[in-house]
């Protein structure tokens, strides 16, 4: 989990110097990647937009742009001329060729037609195609344009949206000391349409009055920090979710592994007098049961002397009447009976201790073994059992395997389910041990 969680570090910090900069690679036009310039402290795309303005109508018409990454920031606003540099330029001709009308790509290089020109403080109106930015606005910059607008290409010839992209400069663009800025292509249409019907001129050229202003907000200063912040954050919240997570699952998991809590009650429960057990169904309150010493209990019965009958014999003719049973020889009783300490605290069984009876017939004291119970496993310390689950019945004395009145009561049961008597059973007895009966088989 931790070499996964360092890897989602690694990847996020890689991302955030990748994917998330600020500054988007677009290719341009010749093919090329093109690289800012600018740090990406204070020069985050989403940060800095800008608007170009026609003045000179009421009302006044503002299109939304974005500067270019490379030359001047529009720090203040540019207010100027605007001339299409197609109006008195035209391409310089080559090898004595004739000059041919140039289109308004602003591509170097230029020279101008006729003596028309501008001679106060200028921008200029190129679009976008042929060349690549930052050569546009350097050709602008030649002839003495104080900004550049970049209009956007025809979607419908180039194939790309008609939306604003960020312009950047795949060379050193040191040289450019003037401001740009991108319109789509739609925008540039309605003001090149502007400029065609305008009747204010400048030099003999038909013009308008630009203003281009910027919109640097406060999130531009601060986005970077933040998003640095919240992937730095990323992984340790990715980190305390899946710690959550994982706590929850395991909580859920030991509540299976634990035993509920009525399910524990309701087992059997027995007290130590010290020359044998008093035994209490489940479900009683052991807490309710005040401690007896060896002299009030009758083990024959299991309750009180002073509860048994006024009728009850005499203790010369219990002798008498005990006499007359049957001695049970303590190989006859189970092992389960014969326990003397408990195997949580290895501690020997003293009088008045109470013990639980599992379903495997193990015995414990009775707080500590519903402290495990509950709190821990449903199985029994000793043998692995599930105390929620019914347990088969381990001994079977010889005098219920040979009572026909005993055999009765399993006449219902099939032969191959019925327990087998286990006479030679020991603690170290496998509890699901199946002695061999060949003889089972061959019973109605």
């Amino acid at each position: 989990m931790v070499v996964g969680l360092l890897c989602l570090s690694y990847i996020s910090a890689l991302l955030y110097f990748t994917v998330a900069q600020p500054l988007k690679l677009l290719p341009d036009d010749s093919g090329f990647s093109m690289k800012s310039e600018r740090t990406w402290l204070w020069g985050w795309a989403w940060g800095s937009e800008s608007t170009v303005s026609v003045i000179d109508r009421s009302p006044v018409v503002s299109f939304h742009s974005r500067p270019a990454a490379f030359g001047a920031e529009i720090n203040d606003p540019l207010l100027g001329y605007v001339i299409p540099m197609s109006s008195f330029t035209v391409q310089c001709p080559r090898n004595d060729t004739l000059r041919v009308a140039s289109q308004n790509y602003g591509c170097p290089d230029l020279c101008i037609d006729g003596e028309r020109q501008p001679t106060e403080p200028w921008i200029a109106l190129v679009q976008r195609g042929k060349c690549e930015f930052v050569k546009k606005v350097r050709e602008a910059q030649r002839l003495g344009a104080k900004a550049v607008v970049v209009g956007g290409e025809n979607p419908a010839t180039s194939g790309y949206p008609d939306t604003l992209v960020n312009m950047y400069s795949p060379e050193d663009s040191s040289d450019v000391k003037i401001a740009a800025t991108y319109i789509k292509y739609s925008d540039y249409m309605q003001l090149y349409g502007l400029i065609a019907e305008s009747n204010t001129t400048h030099s003999g050229l038909r013009t308008l009055s630009l203003l281009i202003t910027a919109e640097y907000s406060a999130w531009e200063w601060y986005s970077p920090i933040i998003t640095f912040i919240v992937i730095l954050l990323l992984p340790s919240a990715l980190t305390f979710i899946t710690l959550l997570i994982h706590r929850v699952r395991a909580a859920r998991a030991a509540q299976r592994e634990r035993a509920p809590e009525d399910v524990v009650r309701n087992l059997p429960w027995r007290v130590w007098t010290g020359t044998g057990w008093e035994k209490h169904e489940g479900g009683e309150d052991p807490s309710s049961v005040p401690e007896r010493t060896s002299a009030e209990v009758d083990l024959e019965e299991g309750l009180p002397a002073k509860d048994a009958p006024s009728d009850a014999p005499k203790p010369a003719e219990a002798e008498d009447a005990s006499s007359s049973l049957p001695a049970t020889h303590p190989a006859d009783q189970p092992w389960f009976e014969s326990q003397l300490e408990c195997a949580i605290c290895l501690s020997e069984f003293e009088k008045g201790d109470k013990v639980r009876v599992l379903p495997c017939h193990h015995i414990f004291h009775l707080n500590e073994v519903d402290e495990w119970l509950i709190h821990r496993k449903k199985l029994c310390p000793v043998c692995k059992a599930d105390v929620t689950q019914p347990h088969p019945s381990l001994f079977v004395s010889p005098a219920t395997a040979t009572d026909p009145v005993q055999q009765n009561e399993h006449s219902d049961t099939p032969p191959s389910l019925r327990p087998t008597p286990l006479t030679d059973a020991t603690e170290r007895t496998p509890l699901l041990q199946v002695q061999p009966n060949n003889d089972r088989e061959e019973q109605p």
